[in-house]
């Protein structure tokens, strides 16, 4: 906030106007302006310092200004309240209905109690949701609960139980298939008699010549 440089003020006497209290130990610089308006009062105590150009108008009330008090030069002050004793005011500072407490430092240009900028906050929307209340927590030094935590359990492994070898029938199924087909042996005399069966003719050949007789011709 840029501040203008005070002009020193040509006119060199205080005005006073309405009920005005001043203490003797006050210091009040030139051009100072304090005005009460009817039903009102100013009350400036002892060791006050006002500066130049500092303006006090007090409305609906009493205004009243604290012992050793310094308010800078060019403050206005509007309305009724109190400033503290041995607060500070600083320069082209403005006060409306202040309330100010004892030792309290206000920077230079400042603005109290000004309502009429004041921004109204917009209510959030009320939300719908039920809102879960938080869990209670219990105390674990408290002897009167009961406890309600346990050490976590650990499950025993499990033995296996060794699975069976396998036996002779089941590790060499082929063997068993091959001893279900019977085994059929041929001698000699077998094979003769199937031939001799088969081949007629042949039985009558082999006797021929064994005997050096040629072999019957065959009629048909």
């Amino acid at each position: 906030m840029y501040l203008s440089p005070l002009q020193l003020s040509s006119n060199s006497q205080i005005y006073v106007s309405g009920d005005v209290v001043v203490d003797e130990g006050a210091a009040i610089a030139p051009g100072v302006i304090l005005q009460a308006d009817p039903e009102s009062r100013i009350s400036i105590a002892a060791g006050v310092c006002i500066g130049m150009g500092v303006i006090l108008h007090a409305r609906e009330g009493t205004l009243e200004i604290g012992a050793g008090a310094i308010l800078g030069a060019g403050v206005l002050v509007v309305g009724s309240g109190t400033i503290g004793a041995n607060a500070c005011i600083g320069a082209a500072t403005t006060l409306i209905n202040p309330c100010i407490d004892k030792m309290q430092f206000l920077p230079a240009g400042s603005l109290i109690g000004d309502t009429s900028r004041q921004v109204a906050l917009e209510p959030e929307p009320a939300s719908n949701m039920p809102q879960a209340e938080p869990p209670e927590l219990s105390d674990p030094w408290s002897p009167n609960e009961p406890e309600t935590a346990s050490e976590p359990t650990v499950a025993a492994p499990q033995e296996r139980s060794p699975e069976p070898e396998p036996t002779a029938q089941e590790r060499s199924p082929e063997p068993e298939i091959a001893q279900q087909v019977p085994t059929i042996l041929y001698g000699q005399a077998h094979i003769d008699r199937l031939l001799g069966t088969l081949f007629p003719h042949r039985q009558a050949f082999n006797r021929s010549q064994e005997n050096g007789q040629a072999p019957p011709e065959d009629s048909g």
